[in-house]
């Protein structure tokens, strides 16, 4: 598959937990849970389902141009609400960057995230030909 490529995590629990932000090894790409958190582990737009999927669309970009990709490579994304009724918050900034690209694409509600103001993490799979 050639050789293993790492976007670090840059989170303050990073390390403790071992990941990467995104890992490429040959055409394939992971990016990992991603949420709408800094380098310091502060919260941006807390509660704001539109503006923390924005930012972390932003920062998972960021990862994925490190690693030799655009977003015209993501072929899957899965986006997890803390509240299933934030969709249409979440869908509208997805649709900023995605409307083009058309990836295949999941909302999924889930119980909670790593802090109470968190209220969406995108995970994302991208195929480089």
């Amino acid at each position: 598959m050639g050789q293993v490529k790492r976007v670090d995590g840059n989170r303050p629990w990073a390390a403790i937990v071992g990941y990467s932000r995104a890992v490429r090894m040959g055409k394939l790409i992971e990016v990992a849970g991603t949420s709408s958190t800094t380098r310091d582990g502060r919260v941006m737009f807390p509660n704001d389902a539109y503006g923390q999927t924005k930012y972390i669309l932003e920062e998972i970009e960021r990862a994925v141009i490190e690693l030799g990709a655009t977003y015209k490579n993501v072929i899957r994304t899965r986006v997890f609400l803390t509240n299933i009724d934030d969709w249409q918050g979440a869908a509208r900034a997805h649709g900023e960057f995605f409307a083009d690209i058309m990836p295949a694409s999941s909302f999924v509600e889930i119980g909670r995230l790593m802090l109470p103001e968190l209220c969406v993490e995108i995970e994302m799979t991208l195929y480089v030909d």
